[in-house]
């Protein structure tokens, strides 16, 4: 499975409850606190147009906020929640941003 990356915020009711859905299904993921990282920060801006949106994701070097949380949103391509032997495919309209962090090179 590719790694998660979750950005998210002390106070933010969407990133508690995305964080309870991963660890209640096993997922491994790793957070990190935009109000700890000013680095973080800017890249969750970055990827959101400006908006400093959480939970943001990032998974395989794609990202996509699910804010307010939706657990469907994280079961559906592209899948936060995959098989084994499940990739994730496609993308929900709306739900990826194709920028990856600043600097990064356009996808091929």
């Amino acid at each position: 499975m590719d790694q998660i990356t979750m950005y998210s915020m002390s106070r933010c009711g969407d990133c508690r409850r995305a964080k309870q859905f991963l660890r209640e299904r096993g997922v491994a993921f790793r957070e990190i606190n935009i109000d700890e990282s000013p680095e973080a920060e800017e890249l969750v801006l970055h990827v959101n147009q400006g908006f400093r949106k959480v939970p943001t994701f990032e998974v395989s070097g794609r990202y996509f906020v699910c804010s307010p949380f939706d657990p469907y949103q994280l079961s559906e391509p592209p899948r936060v929640i995959t098989s084994a032997s499940s990739r994730p495919r496609g993308r929900k309209s709306g739900s990826i941003s194709p920028q990856g962090p600043p600097g990064a090179r356009p996808p091929a």
